[in-house]
């Protein structure tokens, strides 16, 4: 059964269109004309067999999961139960060309697809997009496309993030089935598969990948004009240098529009030029990088859930507001925690100006309390060798793990935005962190690695990466070569029970009015993290966006309609937060 919690609407749940949700192209970075839309109205069915039901229960409203409010279920999926989805679709005229491609964002945990009664494949991995071509088994009309699901959550030792079939403090309700949008495509038999984009300071080289070898020619367009061509050999390094290159960053985050051609087949993209990176300023201070020069990253954590759509926001306008309600709070940064969002997210941090540090997806057995916990109020640091300690004794669930970060860093590698990848948070699930920030930075050497955020420090990465919350943050006595972090802080909370789905309230230390609360905050970092910046701290991540279920201490509350502080009070705080002069 579902926990009992109030439905809160945000906004932008109040109107969501059930016929036509989420419509936007999925794929910002590898859109075609030839995309049709399958979010709306389904059928599902609950059952304990991974047979298709003889009949359905009734309507439930994808892409949104059956725990979610705006699915028009609510209940929850349970380890052993399967959950099935059924609808129908016909190719519009003109659509088809040489194959035809089911794509899915996200469906957690495993599923079976069949289109017409035969399979088309399956998949396992509740975050990461997946694609089966189903041109033998689709017709122009009348197709039956059915969907089963199976989700042991923190059950079993697949990646899940933060959900919990028993959800309380900083663990949410676990959610299952479809969760981003279910689209098709159609292409030629030669067409692009994926891009590969290195971008610099004076252009970008590029690898695109076809699924023929072919001829690919290029275009970079900026407002209107061709800023540079060129052609070469598909699976080869193509370089294309721009005259008077305009650097991204979020003070001017400017995109140059990218086609590529080959065969048949157009596809379009962009790309924003800049480099990241790690290196001395002029007091020998480590520092983070953006497009040579030292940049201080003034973040805030970001758990990317929604009162009425849980890991799904009701719009494309939902996901803006966030962004930009924190872009102009003055935060140049924010850590993606614990999940990997629809592409459109990210899509929209590149062309807003927002730097993201992206956590990849925990996972492993149930977690032990003292290894988790222990650490938040003493020095304690276990060595992560020890995988029966940290709940990752399972070969297969590491391994299985390892696959799922490598296809994170395929996915998003592209995105101006995406800056520091974090590998492990606080101990969950970790295992061998210094060895997978170094398998991490042979996949992606042009991003800094966190190895470790918070607890279970082994000394590699590139960041020494601190959480604190419950005793006041000093810049470390002993030097350390890495660029000091402040991954997590603060968590104050504010309980507005009109906006609120919890009676609960957690939260690091707790207030009770808005004044009280904008006070603290400015007091916190007055007192403690400001005077720290010229004494080596270089970024800092400030718990958090918004409220989650029982957790409070969001700037905004959980249905996103009350800013808890004022928004030019807090940026009058965060301004502060510079890097001190050369």
């Amino acid at each position: 059964m579902m926990p009992a919690r109030r439905v809160l609407l945000t906004p932008w749940g109040e109107q969501l269109d059930r016929e036509h949700p989420l419509p936007e192209h999925p794929r910002p970075q590898l859109r075609r004309d030839s995309y049709l839309n399958l979010n709306g109205v389904w059928q599902h069915a609950f059952r304990i067999s991974a047979r298709r039901p003889h009949d359905w229960d009734g309507p439930i409203v994808v892409p949104f999961s059956p725990e979610a409010a705006l699915s028009g279920v609510q209940r929850q999926l349970q380890p052993g139960e399967y959950l099935h989805y059924q609808r129908s679709f016909d190719l519009p005229a003109g659509f088809g060309k040489d194959r035809t491609l089911l794509h899915f964002g996200a469906v957690d945990q495993w599923c079976r697809v069949f289109v017409n009664g035969r399979e088309a494949g399956e998949h396992e991995g509740g975050f990461l997009p997946f694609t089966f071509d189903i041109t033998g088994l689709c017709t122009d009309t009348g197709n039956d496309l059915h969907v089963v699901v199976c989700d042991p959550s923190d059950t079993g030792p697949g990646a899940r993030g933060k959900q919990k079939l028993q959800p309380g403090g900083i663990w949410y309700t676990a959610q299952s089935g479809i969760w981003q949008t279910v689209w098709l495509e159609s292409v030629p038999d030669c067409h692009v598969t994926g891009i590969e984009l290195e971008p610099d300071l004076t252009g970008v080289t590029l690898t695109v990948r076809t699924s023929q070898p072919s001829t690919v020619t290029v275009s970079l367009g900026d407002g209107g004009r061709t800023a540079a061509t060129g052609a070469g050999r598909s699976g080869v390094p193509l370089r294309v240098d721009i005259p008077e290159p305009r650097l991204w960053t979020p003070e001017d985050p400017h995109l140059y529009d990218l086609t590529l051609k080959t065969g048949e087949d157009e596809v379009r993209s962009y790309v924003g030029l800049r480099t990241v990176g790690v290196g001395a300023d002029a007091h020998g201070t480590a520092r983070l990088l953006l497009n040579g020069r030292p940049y201080f990253h003034a973040g805030v954590l970001d758990q990317g859930y929604w009162s009425d759509g849980l890991l799904t926001a009701a719009s494309d306008e939902a996901l803006v507001y966030d962004i930009q309600t924190m872009k102009d709070m003055g935060f140049t940064m924010v850590r993606k925690h614990i999940k990997i969002e629809s592409l459109r997210w990210y899509h929209h941090c590149d062309r807003l100006g927002m730097l993201v540090w992206q956590d990849m997806v925990n996972g492993g057995g149930r977690y032990r309390r003292p290894v988790v916990e222990l650490p938040a109020v003493s020095p304690v640091h276990f060595n992560d060798r020890h995988h029966r300690l940290f709940a990752r004794q399972d070969a297969a669930a590491r391994d299985q793990w390892l696959g799922q970060a490598a296809q994170t860093i395929d996915l998003l590698r592209n995105c101006p935005s995406v800056v520091v990848w974090v590998p492990f948070n606080e101990g969950w699930g970790q295992f061998d962190a210094n060895a997978v920030a170094e398998s991490v930075r042979a996949m992606d050497p042009s991003r800094p690695v966190d190895h470790a955020s918070g607890w279970h420090d082994q000394g590699g990465g590139d960041l020494h990466s601190l959480h604190i919350y419950f005793r006041p943050f000093r810049v470390p006595r002993r030097r350390d070569p890495r660029v000091l972090a402040l991954s997590e802080y603060g968590g104050y909370s504010l309980h507005l029970p009109d906006h609120s789905v919890s009676d609960t309230e957690f939260g690091y230390r707790r207030y009770g009015s808005p004044t009280r609360l904008a006070h603290a905050f400015r007091r916190l970092h007055t007192d403690q993290i400001i005077p720290a910046v010229p004494k080596g701290l270089s970024a800092t991540v400030y718990t958090q966006v918004s409220d989650v279920e029982d957790e409070t201490n969001g700037l905004l509350t959980f249905d996103r309609r009350v800013v808890k502080i004022p928004v030019t009070q807090v940026r009058e705080v965060i301004a502060q937060l510079r890097l001190p002069a050369p």
